[in-house]
Order: C-alpha cells, then structure tokens, then sequence
C-alpha cells in the first residue's frame, strides 16, 4: 500500500554518520578475529588495566613483552637478540587491540605492516647488519594528527576520511629512521580543542584507570593505550596541554618539548598552512613508562638530524644527561604553587609538599617560588591567541558534512572574524613583553634555578568532561618553556579530606574549579593518577629531562647520581 503524502518519510543518515559507519567497521575488519575479545566488561568495572591479563588472549610471554620492559630494555632485547622484533610487534598490536576494544582509544590500525616490518628488521639484524637505530624493533604509537603514508589522518572528521595521506610526517620519517616500528594511531576530540577525547566518527576514549573520568585530550588515546600498556612509546602534541593532560590523566611521564625543537612538520590540525605561525605553535612529543625512556626518544629523533627536513627545527644535537654542566654545583629547583588564576585543591596543594620533602637531599636545592604576578597573565593572553584565525576553517569542513559539533563543544566553540593584523601584531607585541619578564625567574639572590615544579591542574583528574582551566599547562605553550609530567602516586581515601578558603574566587575558573571539589562525589577520584608538572627554560630539554628524572629517582627512593650539573 503506497505512504499518503503526508505520512513522515524516514530521514536519510547525514554524510558524518556514514563515515562514522564505514570507519568503525574499518577498524574492526583490521583485528583478528582471534584477538578480539568475547565479553565486555559489565558496567560495575570501572578499572579495565587487569583485564589484559585476565581475559585470556595474551601469553605469557606476550605480558611479560608488553608489561615488565620499557622502551629502553626492548631495543637492547632486539639488540641482543633475547627477543625477535616479529614478537614484540605482535604482543603490542595484540595488547593495543585489547586496549582499543576497551577503551576506543585507536583510530587508524596498520597491525599487518608492522608486521611485515618487523620481520625486516629481524632480517636486517640475521643479516649481522647493525641496528638501524636506537628505536630499532621498537613499537611506537602516534597521535592521529601524524600523517603516515596509506593511511587517514581525518582527525576525527568526517570530511577528513577515507583521504589516506600522500606523505609521512616529518617525525614519522625520523621514527622509521631511528628503526621503529608503527603500528596504530589514536584518538583525539573534535577540532583538536577539548580535554576530553571525543569526536563523531570515533567516538569517546576512555580512561583506563576509572571509566568515570577523563582520559585527556587532546592526544586522549595515545594516554589511554599508554595506561592500559598497548604502547611502550607513544608521540601527540600539545598545544595547550594536550600531551601534559592525558600523561595527568593515565598515570604516564610526558614531554612538551619547545615548539623548534621536535619536528612538527607535516601534521593535519584543521588548519590552512601557516596558520600556527600567527598564533601559538604547538609541539610534538613524547608518552612513555620512564624517565629514559624520553631520552631515548629525544636522542633517537636527534640522531636523524630533523632540522635538514623541517625548516622549524633548529640544529639541536641532543646532549646526554651525564655530559651536563660540569660545575658540580647542586641542582636547584623551584616549587610554583599557584598561577594567580586557579587555586589547587587542597589534594594538590599536599602534593606539592610530598614532593619536596621527597627531593630535599644533598643533591638538589629547592627553592620557594612565587611568580603569580607574572604567571596570572598568562591564560588570557594565550586565550586571545588561540583564537586568531577564528576556527572558519574546521567550521567550514565541519559544515561540508553536515557534522556537528560534539556536545562539549557546542556551548563553547563558534565560528568568529579572523583577527585584524593590528590586533594579532598587539597579542604577539604582549607576548614577547611577557617572555621577556620571565627570564627573571630563572635567577635569584642564590644563583639560577634550573626547573621549577608546578601543578598540571589545580584538581585531580576530574569526570568525563569536566576538566576545568588550562592555565597551569596552555602558559608553559605561551612561553615555549619545556614541561614535562612526572606520576607521583594514586589519589587514596585520604586524599578526599580538605576544605577550601571561605574567601571569595579569584575568578570564574577558580568558582567552577572549587565546584570540583565541592559538588562532586570525592570518591571518583580514587585510584586516579597524581602528577606534577616539571617546566624548564626555552630550549632546555636536556635540563628538563634532568630534573624530572632526579624528581622520578626521589619520589622512588633510588639512589640520585645525577642530581649535580
């Protein structure tokens, strides 16, 4: 019987929502069947990390690849040949699949190239040939943004998919070169602009540590995969806080590197080409399970000379730790406790002080900062210049698939006027007047401080969607100072005690960060990762990477030999 006219005819599925379709059975065409998992957690689990080791899929051999070795002790493994790159491969493809059925932290799985390059790196080594380089056989993760030849780079957008790229990434030429092998690219939220990983064509990521809360964005997956250990080395990039947040979040060491000091070139934001340049630039970096760990990947992409194929990057060899300085003077490192904008809760606040009652010793001087005057004028400033160019162009292809914003986004992101020139030169003039104020931090009456400790946020690692300000992570983008994330421990019950001051806010954020502490149930912040933020001066990596590994050796009780300069 035909329909009358009037009867309602079914919709048709917007452009986005095929593409999320088609995506997702991509994804799941691309893991063997035999690794794919039978049951999925009830929702009573919200701790999904045993599950690896619990559901059966992984040998023991694969746990031990994939939990008791990091980076470091893998390449020496291969080196040696104690373990084939052909093994370590499959484990962490095999783990990442696991990860990813839980979590959802994948977008784009190459298992099967990595793979078949594994096996040519194990040929290469049969061969009696020397490594290719100090990441030889090493799996390594990489943020979506990261284009790899073959392969979408779609960020999360539908008008972005089913276009794989022409050409790698700068950074992903220098990771083959330095002997990696790729195997994944993770998720990411929609524009690259929330703190919490979701977008419409992949989907939400979520925190492998407690399912209630962020996993961070915007390199959100490559912070899940660390946490559930589907990847030994992971590379995102940071902007505001995009690598610093999701390390917060899933419990792991990260590096924000100054922004000419990691290839970035190459990389799909959204964005029309030099648009970064005339706001804030962002910087590629490294996730990890250690302190070396980072090293190692700051030596490895050195090696490579990346400066001949990115014309941002300046000649930078990178300099081991043991050959710094040569005074013998102590380290000195300073403890921030605020930013003038957003008060730590009173967890935060503790934690501060654990950490340098922890690192007071023979070795390292610490020494008591205030710079608020300085530092509060950092988040509106770096607000003002993240928007330069308006967003038209991720609206604009948002609008070519009548895809709409992710729900986060929709209250708070809109299409504006590109700023006029006179009005980005003024931020750019206001910029450099602050950078230039802030070399006086570095020196006091004592001689130079090399670092200085700071929160990450002012609050734990807060419910899906609720992370609050940035100003703690986006000024450090502002400055192009280094900053790197060091775990510290899990949030306890007694985490939970602790009123705030009666006084009145310092500002909005400040209001709805103490929100965080007062309207939510403090118990879902039990078990989630606490972290410090370590910052160091521009360019300084190798004193970053330093004091954060001094930091990492106290907070474990290890012997410090490298405390001195």
């Amino acid at each position: 019987m035909p329909k009358s006219k009037d009867a309602a005819a079914p919709q048709d599925p917007a452009r986005w929502q095929l593409v999320s379709w088609q995506k997702k059975d991509e994804q799941y065409a691309r893991i063997p069947h035999a690794w794919r998992l039978s049951n999925l957690p009830s929702s009573q689990v919200t701790d999904y990390r045993d599950i690896p080791r619990t559901c059966g899929l992984l040998t023991q051999v694969e746990l031990d690849i994939t939990e008791k070795y990091d980076a470091t002790a893998l390449a020496e493994a291969i080196r040696s040949r104690r373990l084939k790159c052909v093994d370590v491969a499959q484990a962490f493809c095999k783990r990442a699949a696991i990860a990813h059925q839980l979590t959802n932290c994948l977008t784009e799985i190459f298992f099967d190239d990595a793979l078949k390059r594994a096996a040519e790196l194990d040929a290469h080594l049969d061969a009696k040939k020397l490594p290719l380089g100090p990441l030889h056989g090493v799996p390594v993760s990489l943020k979506d943004t990261f284009k790899v030849r073959g392969y979408d780079a779609s960020i999360g957008l539908a008008a972005l998919s089913f276009k794989p790229s022409t050409e790698n990434s700068v950074l992903v030429d220098n990771l083959l070169g330095a002997g990696a092998v790729l195997y994944c690219k993770t998720n990411i939220p929609q524009t690259l602009m929330a703190l919490d990983s979701h977008n419409n064509v992949f989907g939400r990521t979520l925190n492998p540590f407690n399912t209630a809360v962020t996993a961070g964005g915007s390199s959100g997956g490559e912070g899940a995969l660390l946490g559930m250990r589907g990847s030994v080395l992971g590379v995102g990039t940071d902007v505001g806080g995009s690598i610093r947040i999701p390390a917060m979040c899933n419990g792991t060491f990260g590096i924000k590197p100054s922004w000419e000091r990691i290839p970035y070139a190459g990389q799909e934001g959204g964005m029309l080409a030099g648009a970064t340049k005339v706001g804030i630039p962002a910087s590629a970096g490294p996730l990890a399970h250690s302190m070396r760990d980072i090293e190692l990947f700051f030596r490895a992409v050195s090696e490579q000379r990346p400066w001949t194929m990115d014309p941002d990057v300046i000649p930078s060899p990178w300099s081991s730790l043991t050959s710094l300085g040569g005074a013998g003077r102590k380290l000195r490192i300073g403890i921030v406790r605020r930013d003038g904008v957003i008060d730590p809760h009173p967890p935060i606040a503790r934690l501060l002080d654990e950490v340098k009652t922890k690192l007071e010793g023979p070795g390292v001087s610490v020494v008591e900062m205030d710079i608020t005057p300085l530092f509060s004028q950092c988040q509106s400033l770096a607000n003002a210049m993240f928007g330069v160019e308006g967003g038209n162009t991720m609206f604009d292809l948002l609008e070519s698939a009548n895809e709409p914003l992710s729900p986060w986004l929709s209250t708070r992101l809109k299409r504006k006027a590109p700023l006029e020139l006179t009005k980005v030169r003024e931020l750019h003039g206001k910029r450099e007047a602050l950078r230039t104020k802030f070399l006086s931090i570095w020196k006091d009456q004592h001689g130079e401080i090399d670092a200085f400790i700071c929160p990450v946020a002012p609050h734990p690692v807060p419910p899906i969607d609720r992370y609050n300000g940035v100003s703690y992570t986006s000024s450090f983008v502002l400055l192009d100072y280094p900053a790197g994330v060091v775990p510290v421990r899990n949030f306890t019950k007694e985490d939970m005690k602790g009123n705030l001051p009666k006084s009145k806010p310092l500002g909005n954020w400040d209001k709805i960060n103490r929100e965080l502490w007062t309207k939510v149930d403090r118990s879902v912040y039990i078990g989630t990762p606490l972290c410090v933020q370590v910052v160091a001066p521009r360019l300084e990596e190798e004193k970053l990477v330093q004091a954060m590994s001094v930091i990492d050796d106290a907070l474990k009780g290890n012997a410090n030999t490298r405390a001195k300069l």
